[in-house]
């Protein structure tokens, strides 16, 4: 064991491959979004079709939103039917609870919205796709591109995001001396008004104050509330240069462009969304003049300096992770990704370069769609292109919202964490979280909760509009869940300053949890609860949702209880309520084993409804909870592995995703592995009617994560559980390898990060660590487990540690 200064510390001999199969390839224009590529700054983003008779570009921006602030609450008197509900529970009237329940319901979320289309259309273009035709997305740079030939003459368009100057580029080049005609044009499908002049096209428009989602049945009646004085307005600007020819306006707002060798369109966009508790249409930001410089700088540099400045910010996050498990076949390396995942899908063909590509990708998504303070990526990350998305795009806080950011700490990204940390300290304010404990639940101690839906204007309360199912509706642990990522971001950082902001979000989900509490035969348990989107039958064969002492409920309680007291202890602070909670932790009701051997997800052992439910919420002890371990309990562990024996592997992306970090986790390899195959498993665009249609969940031909319908989690997970195959660690230790499949015996990986703020590379061969470098700048002692031993090792301060 040697020590090395960071400044010196060579990582020559851990360098993973090149990275030259971080590229998504196709060779055909995309026709339907799941064939697409997307490209985001962490505000504004685009989904790219790469048509070749004209390019189409799907708009976002992460503030666009439906709604306004939270008005109060529209229920307030719904806790008064909390103790009727537990009465009715502990009368065994489980049929009563869950009616009673609809009564401890409020509005819903509001609707992530599209911001509107770019188009260019070129003038006598080939209607068939050219035999040279290739589009890709370099996620290593963060480049989309699309090439081909037409009359003999090369044609190339690149698109990026760049997130140093707030705009979307896309270039347009061609060989043909005669250049490129084309007509560009923007428009969006919320009011709005749109003229050219020049070569600009301006858009100003705004979205509706209120909706209502796609699933919920008011009658066949417009789900979306529009008035021209309220809502969230934005202005889109689209500039273009050219070379070449020339550019004009048209008094239809469209530019022509003639003869133009070269076609740069510099678009940027901004709303007047001031923040969750701003009213954007009379406390909004100044939209018109903050997209108005941010074009007018855009437009003063050139387009190499634009590439550069983006290249060189992507690539300051991108780069701290490269990964190898090996090289594919050069003949299946060759083929487009969407064929690879067809055949990876059909066959038991090794293919670690798109293992590798997709692990990638979800840091490629992470950096492209988190990079905005108070919001966080949403169901769809940042691209949607419906006014009336599924579940309204909105952050789904049973699980979803949380696992979009299982990878931001582990795979080096840790400030991506920061648009969901401040967007739960949003959470948790008097007039959001602390104002639903009160209503929905009568818990008035400063503590906060929320329900299973939340938006970009911080709603809490439990939805459903007294009309929703319970098991869903009525989920009352949202906050717990959310506020265990405040404390394990603490642990990778080590960041106290950081800790003092955001503890007082922490203590406060800890309050909320303390007093919704109540006592049942001398155990501290929830009632009424229920476990995310899943049913129970009773022994006289009622299927139903509401209990009390729901094992989900009490897991993330326990952890939520245990994270507060320790960052107390850190701090400090709160020695009385750290002895409160230590009293309430040896009361709660304890983890069973069921008659399968499963681990119980009801007080009772009841049968499920759907046995191979896609959420398996009673596991969140084993991850994303860190208090259920295969050393520590190993008869838990086993119910948690038998639970998801039962469950099976057919299910949803993101519950795909899951589950290969809980088999990580359990330190099953070979299921982690499957699982992961699992997640990469061919699924058709929604649009596509052929009889050769797959259909459920799994991945798109863009990489997308499919539930199906699309949604991001998925993708998210899977790099998490990736990284949680290669590296586990607590506070005081470090485990390299802990589930490493058979598959990549042989590999490496640069730049992972462990708890107590450790970033770790490594080289194995024939699955066991032949070097591994473990960094910290602030310094830090752990015990790192290696080949079947462990070794207590000091890092020094901005040093490193080389086994």
């Amino acid at each position: 064991m040697k020590l090395k200064s960071i400044s010196t510390l060579c990582l020559g001999a851990l360098c993973c491959a090149a990275t030259a199969n971080n590229v998504l390839r196709y060779d055909r224009p995309a026709r339907f979004f799941e064939e697409a590529l997307v490209i985001g700054n962490g505000n504004i983003g685009a989904i790219v079709y790469g048509d070749q008779r004209g390019e189409k570009l799907s708009l976002n921006d992460i503030t666009l939103w439906t709604g306004e602030p939270e008005k109060g609450v529209t229920t307030p008197d719904a806790y008064k039917a909390i103790p009727e509900i537990r009465a009715a529970l502990d009368r065994g009237d489980y049929r009563a609870a869950d009616s009673l329940q609809r009564k401890v319901q409020g509005h819903y979320t509001d609707n992530y919205q599209p911001l509107g289309t770019l188009k260019v259309d070129y003038l006598n273009r080939p209607y068939d796709t050219p035999a040279d035709y290739s589009r890709s997305l370099d996620i290593s740079n963060s480049l989309a591109s699309a090439k081909y030939t037409v009359n003999g003459y090369p044609i190339t368009t690149e698109y990026f995001a760049s997130a140093p100057d707030s705009v979307i580029i896309v270039r347009i080049a061609t060989a043909d001396p005669a250049g490129l005609d084309a007509v560009v044009s923007l428009d969006s499908r919320l009011p709005h008004s749109v003229a050219a002049k020049g070569n600009e096209i301006t858009s100003t428009g705004y979205a509706a104050y209120s909706s209502l989602p796609v699933y919920y049945n008011n009658g066949g009646r417009d789900k979306h509330s529009y008035d021209p004085d309220r809502g969230t307005r934005f202005r889109t600007i689209v500039k273009a240069l050219n070379e070449g020819g020339s550019i004009s306006d048209t008094p239809a707002g469209q530019l022509k462009a003639t003869s133009v060798k070269t076609l740069t369109l510099i678009l940027t966009n901004v709303t007047s969304f001031n923040g969750f508790d701003k009213n954007p249409a009379t406390q909004g930001r100044d939209y018109i003049t903050l997209a108005r410089k941010r074009i007018d700088s855009a437009a003063s540099k050139s387009y190499s300096d634009l590439k550069e400045r983006h290249t060189a910010d992507y690539k300051n996050l991108f780069d701290r992770v490269e990964i190898d498990f090996g090289q594919t076949a050069p003949d299946i390396a060759a083929l487009p990704t969407d064929v690879q995942l067809k055949l990876y899908t059909d066959s038991a063909t090794a293919n670690p370069d798109l293992e590798e590509l997709y692990f990638q990708y979800g840091r490629y998504l992470l950096i492209s769609s988190s990079r905005t303070p108070g919001v966080p990526a949403n169901l769809q990350g940042l691209w949607n292109e419906s006014l009336l998305p599924p579940w309204s795009s909105n952050y789904t806080t049973n699980i979803n919202l949380e696992e979009n950011y299982w990878p931001a700490e582990v795979t080096n990204l840790s400030e991506l964490h920061t648009p969901l940390l401040t967007f739960i300290n949003n959470l948790s304010t008097e007039n959001a979280g602390q104002a639903t404990a009160r209503s929905y639940y009568g818990v008035d101690n400063g503590g906060w909760s929320l329900g299973q839906n939340s938006d970009i204007w911080a709603t809490t309360n439990p939805v459903g509009l007294n009309v929703g199912h319970p098991s869903w509706a009525n989920w009352t642990m949202g906050g717990a869940w959310l506020a265990t990522h405040i404390w394990d971001h603490y642990l990778f950082t080590g960041n106290k300053n950081y800790l003092k902001e955001y503890y007082p979000a922490l203590k406060g989900a800890a309050l909320f949890c303390l007093d919704w509490l109540t006592e049942r035969d001398g155990e501290l348990i929830t009632s009424p609860g229920t476990s995310p989107e899943n049913l129970f039958i009773t022994p006289d064969g009622y299927v139903g949702a509401t209990l009390y002492g729901g094992t989900a409920d009490l897991a993330m309680t326990r952890q939520c209880l245990m994270d507060t007291r320790d960052a107390a202890a850190a701090l400090g602070t709160d020695k009385e309520l750290r002895a409160r909670i230590d009293k309430a932790l040896k009361k709660l009701h304890p983890y069973n084993v069921g008659k399968k051997g499963n681990l119980q997800e009801w007080y009772y052992d009841w049968e499920d409804y759907e046995p191979t439910h896609r959420h398996q919420s009673h596991l969140f002890g084993v991850y994303p909870g860190r208090h259920i371990t295969p050393a520590a309990d190993p008869k838990l562990a086993r119910a948690a592995e038998r639970t998801l024996e039962i469950k099976g592997d057919k299910t949803t992306g993101w519950s795909t995703g899951w589950r290969v970090n809980l088999f990580a986790r359990l330190l099953d390899a070979p299921k982690a592995y499957s699982t992961y195959r699992t997640l990469l498993r061919y699924v058709s665009p929604d649009g596509y009617r052929g009889e050769d249609a797959r259909r459920g969940g799994g991945t798109y031909p863009n990489l997308l994560d499919a539930h199906s319908p699309f949604q991001i989690d998925g993708n998210f997970g899977g790099t998490a559980g990736v990284a949680e195959m290669l590296i586990q660690s607590t506070p005081t230790s470090v485990t390299l390898l802990p589930a490493l499949p058979a598959q990549w015996a042989d590999g490496s990986v640069k730049g992972l990060r462990a708890r107590g703020g450790i970033e770790v590379s490594m080289k194995w061969a024939d699955g066991k660590i032949t070097e591994a470098t473990l960094s910290s700048e602030k310094g830090a002692t752990t015990t790192v487990v290696y080949n079947g031993k462990s070794k207590k090792v000091k890092i020094p301060a901005g040093g490193s540690v080389t086994i």
